[in-house]
Parts: C-alpha cells; structure tokens; sequence
C-alpha cells in the first residue's frame, strides 16, 4: 500500500513516519512544501493524478500557540482551509479510499462540558483566541465526514489533544505552551535568572499527548474497518498550566521562582478529552508525561548540540 503522509516534516508528520517505517506491507510517500504546495489545488491534483496513493494521513497544517493565532487567523484560516479542501477532493477524485484527517480538540466550543466528549462539537461558541484555526479544522472534518457519507468513502478524522515530543516547534513567540516553557526553563537555567513569567493565571488547565502516542493512535484508527467519523485521542489526564510549568523545570533542573501574570490571555479555561470512545477501540495512550517530557528535553538537548531545533 502507498500511504500519503502530508506534512511529514513536522512533529506529528515525523512520528508517524518513524510509526508506519515498522510497517513491511506499506511505502511511504512524502513531498515536502518544495515540492508540494498543499494551497495549490491545481499541484495537489496533479500530484494525487501522478503518485497514485491508496491512502492518505493528512498531518499538514500551519499551527502555533495563542499569539501566532492572534496575530496571524487570515493564514490560519485561509491557509488550513486550503490545505484540507485541496487534499480531501484530490484524494476522492483519484479514488483514494482511506482518508484520515487530523485535527485538534481546539475545535469543541469553549465552554463544552468536561471531559470533552466527540458529541460536543458545534453546540457552542469557540475559544476566541484559536477560532480561525478552529473553523479550518471542523472544515476538514465535515468534508471528511460529508464524503463518507455522500460517497461511502472511508474518511474519518482524529482529534488529539495537545501534543508534544521529539522535533517540537520551539519559536519564542509561535510555539505551544509546552514546548514554549521547555525553552524558557531552559534558557533561564543557562542564564542563572532568579525569576520566570509564566503567561495568564496558571490556571486553566491542559492536557498533553505525546506525539509517538499519537502516532501508535493513528496507525490503530488505520487498522479499523469502520472507524468513528471523527475521536479524540488523549491522554484522559490535564493539569493546571502552573503545574506544568513547575514539571518543565523540574525536567529541565531549573530552581528558581514561577510567577504568572494575569494581565495575559489564558485561553479556553480548561480542555480535558472524553477518549472512552477511542478507548473502547482497543487503544490507550502510554507514555506519562513525566517520561515524556524527559525524553523531549533529552531530544531538544541534542538537537540544539547539531543547530537542528526547530523555530518557524
């Protein structure tokens, strides 16, 4: 089987290539953006036309944290958007037959109950400060779903929590919360600061899937003969972000003193999933955040000894 793994570049993207590399009865096909613009609908036409993939894993997005969404929910918006239509109408025109969409839990209303379950999207408003990358992705899902429904293909999607792990973003102002503080610690401790600032309360409350989960979860949606149009896929665990933070720089061996600040956004008060129903498929997340998070820092460590940490 060739399998279309978009964005195979970045975190997610990566670990599912080391995921589906175990894999004897399956080829990989990657294009990175130099050669594939996934806005272009007429280059991904022609690359679906060309490569004839039997199945898709769209990981492909343009993502960050609370301000690169604030500042940038035009290309948030327009660029996802595109990027999932383009992919879902190549793949169903050139008779690809599994497609699976990955999004995000960013996409439940702000105020869903807690925990999240699947049911709960559209029946409110969504958090203010990611709505344009929140719209791009309940697109995706729909079409997914619509196509299924309208053509009988099989196209689902899956909607992790936030993730983290091995080849993160780490861009001082675009980067998510974890991977955000990972460098902040870091840099602290170099630096011998007394003092960090952490952004907002420290109360809203987080939970975290660590990207090789995330790529065991996919690869085991892959394997269903009839998968829920879209699931959650987490941990079933959050933690306040102050806590994180003193977790971080545990890891990182930094002892100076965590204060927040109010004045900043928190964002959505607290996002923690309802994963029963990805949990009655057979699959459950593994990996602690404790062991996790060691093991990002480990590779975070080693990347920034080769100049090879990523910052976009």
């Amino acid at each position: 089987m060739r399998l279309f793994i978009s964005g195979h570049k970045g975190m997610a993207g990566s670990a599912l290539c080391r995921r589906f590399q175990r894999e004897t009865n399956i080829e990989l096909l990657l294009a990175g953006r130099d050669q594939l613009d996934l806005r272009d609908e007429y280059a991904v036409s022609k690359f679906f036309r060309e490569e004839h993939p039997d199945a898709v894993i769209f990981a492909a997005a343009r993502v960050g944290g609370i301000l690169a969404n604030n500042r940038y929910p035009v290309q948030f918006l327009a660029d996802n958007t595109r990027m999932a239509v383009n992919a879902i109408q190549a793949a169903f025109e050139n008779d690809v037959q599994r497609f699976l969409f990955l999004g995000s839990t960013c996409i439940y209303p702000k105020f869903a109950s807690q925990p999240i379950e699947e049911s709960s999207l559209l029946t409110n408003q969504l958090e203010e400060t990611n709505e344009a990358y929140a719209l791009a992705k309940i697109t995706g899902l729909k079409l997914c779903q619509y196509y299924r429904r309208q053509y009988g293909a099989t196209y689902h999607s899956a909607m992790p929590t936030n993730l983290y792990g091995p080849g993160d973003n780490y861009h001082p102002e675009n980067s998510h919360v974890l991977p955000a503080l990972l460098r902040r610690f870091h840099e602290a401790k170099e630096r011998g600061d007394k003092v960090v600032t952490i952004w907002g309360t420290g109360n809203p409350r987080r939970e975290f899937l660590h990207v090789d989960d995330l790529a065991d979860a996919l690869h085991h949606l892959f394997q269903l003969p009839n998968p829920p149009d879209w699931v959650n896929v987490g941990t079933g665990m959050d933690l306040k972000i102050l806590e994180l933070a003193r977790l971080v720089a545990k890891t990182v061996g930094y002892t100076g003193e965590i204060v927040t600040d109010p004045s900043k956004p928190d964002g959505t008060p607290r996002k923690w999933t309802d994963v029963s129903l990805i949990n009655s498929t057979g699959w459950n997340a593994k990996i602690s955040l404790e062991s996790g998070l060691i093991s990002t820092y480990r590779d975070y460590l080693a990347r920034q000894t080769d100049g090879a940490i990523r910052c976009v």
